[in-house]
């Protein structure tokens, strides 16, 4: 059996668990036709680079499959009949990759960093900075 990654891309109007569901049936396909899936990632609602059929956003889902073509075809089928699906693409792969995909990688790596306002927390309030112009040089500025 061959090795492949699909993703799909769900309406936003759908809620997480809705999507999970949604998630579930096509792994459920999958596994009736002799494949299994080996991993599922849920990489949450996501902005769309742009619209699709009205959409901005959409629920982003990754499998790792071990199947046959046939049952990734089928997989596929569904997804193209399903309304609630936007988008999918399925990939073939030489091996699956171990860990967590780069999705998930990058949302572990969002805690570390600080929030927009740390690093401003050094700098003493505005009222004590010496930032406020001169009237004097807009005035020659301005005549120039």
């Amino acid at each position: 059996m061959a090795y492949y990654e699909c993703v799909f891309i769900a309406r936003q109007e759908l809620s997480s668990t809705q999507a999970e569901q949604l998630a579930d049936e096509m792994a459920e396909i999958i596994s009736n036709n002799g494949g299994e899936v080996r991993n599922r990632e849920y990489w949450g609602l996501k902005n769309l680079a742009y619209r699709i059929k009205k959409n901005r956003k959409g629920h982003y889902t990754m499998f790792h499959l071990e199947a046959p073509s046939d049952a990734v075809r089928e997989m596929e089928r569904n997804m193209g009949l399903n309304e609630d699906i936007l988008r999918h693409l399925t990939i073939r792969l030489d091996e699956l990759p171990e860990g967590p995909s780069i999705m998930m990688q990058a949302k572990s790596d969002r805690g570390d960093r600080g929030r927009r306002g740390d690093r401003d927390r050094d700098r003493p309030p505005r009222s004590d900075r010496d930032e406020t112009p001169n009237p004097e040089n807009r005035l020659e500025t301005a005549s120039a």
